[in-house]
């Protein structure tokens, strides 16, 4: 009689280490779900490591609310240029590339010319690059931006409108050292000045 009074003895302590276990598995996975639900509301994850890399792939262009100007001979503005013997500053061959740029005031673009400018001469690697400038005759135009890369001029991935003569707008690029940017009018064949910007 004994030996069939035995196993009901163990069965409840089996029972509980089953429900024991059951419990612990339970909380384990609910405790698992919270954390991936806040690692996701909170933003947290594995791609910070290619943010760096999408910053220098992906750029950006950002086109303001034009404002129309008063004056009837086209807008006045304050061009950063790096010619510094005066020449032609769309001369490519006569601009150092090493050269600060030289600030030239007032100047009024000519009919069908496109004159550039940057904000900044310097700035650091992924910040915006502010760029403006004048294109008169050219309202509507799309504007695209290119750099000079390996000995010749590539194209980069932004474009910008002219509205009323003008244009606005900034890049993002995480290319370091100084960076030479024109825009270009591709149904005329129109060239702007270049503008040099340090990175880095």
């Amino acid at each position: 009689m004994s030996d069939q009074q035995q196993p009901p003895a163990e069965r409840p302590v089996v029972n509980g280490v089953v429900a024991l276990a059951a419990v612990a598995l339970g909380v384990g996975l609910i405790l698992a779900v919270v954390a991936l639900v806040g690692t996701k509301m909170l933003g947290l994850g594995g791609d910070d490591g290619d943010s760096s890399a999408d910053s220098t792939v992906r750029q950006s262009m950002y086109l303001p609310t034009p404002v129309e100007t008063d004056e009837a001979t086209g807008p006045l503005v304050t061009l950063h240029t790096e010619d510094p013997d005066g020449g032609s500053s769309g001369d490519e061959s006569a601009i150092p590339e090493d050269e600060p740029t030289t600030e030239l005031t007032s100047e009024t673009a000519a009919a069908g010319q496109i004159s550039l400018q940057a904000q900044a001469t310097t700035v650091a690697s992924g910040e915006r690059i502010y760029f403006s400038g004048v294109y008169p005759g050219g309202e509507g135009a799309i504007l695209w931006v290119q750099r000079f890369e390996n000995g010749d001029w590539a194209d980069f991935p932004a474009s910008v409108g002219v509205t009323n003569g003008t244009f606005s707008s900034y890049i993002f690029t995480g290319v370091s050292g100084v960076n030479r940017f024109r825009v270009v009018d591709r149904d005329s064949g129109t060239v702007s000045n270049e503008i040099s910007v340090t990175v880095g």
